[in-house]
C-alpha cells in the first residue's frame, strides 16, 4: 500500500496534475480538451496525464481517434484514509499560538496586532 500511496502523492504534488483532477471532476474529457487552459504543449499535459494514469487517478480510453480523460472515483480511497488518520488531531488555532509565540519570546508583545 505504501508504494501507491507514494505513487499517488507523488503525482498530486504537482500543481498542473490538481488542475487536471480538477478539470475532470465535471465530467469525462478529451485530452486536447484537458491540455486547452494551460499554457504548454500537448506532449508535456500527455505526460501529465501519464503519470495520473500510472498513480490510478485517471483513466484513458481511445473513442474513435480520440483519446479521453476519466477520473477515477475509488483512486484516492486509500490516501483519503491514510490522511484521516491525522484527524485525530485537534486543528491549530493559529492567532492563539502567534500570541502565545509573542508571550514567550524576548521583546514579545502580547497584545499586539499581528
Amino acid at each position: 500500500m505504501s508504494t501507491d500511496l507514494d505513487t499517488v502523492f507523488a503525482a498530486l504534488g504537482d500543481p498542473t496534475r490538481r488542475a487536471i483532477l480538477s478539470l475532470l471532476l465535471e465530467d469525462d474529457m478529451a485530452v486536447t480538451d484537458v491540455a486547452e487552459p494551460f499554457d504548454m504543449s500537448l506532449a508535456a499535459i500527455s505526460k501529465h496525464l501519464t503519470v495520473l494514469t500510472r498513480a490510478g487517478l485517471i483513466s484513458q480510453e481511445k473513442r474513435g481517434r480520440v483519446k479521453w480523460c476519466k477520473l477515477e472515483p475509488g483512486a484516492l480511497r486509500d490516501a483519503s484514509v491514510w490522511m484521516q488518520g491525522f484527524g485525530q488531531f485537534e486543528p491549530v488555532n493559529l492567532d492563539a499560538f502567534e500570541r502565545f509565540l509573542a508571550s514567550e519570546l524576548p521583546g514579545g508583545d502580547p497584545s499586539s496586532e499581528g
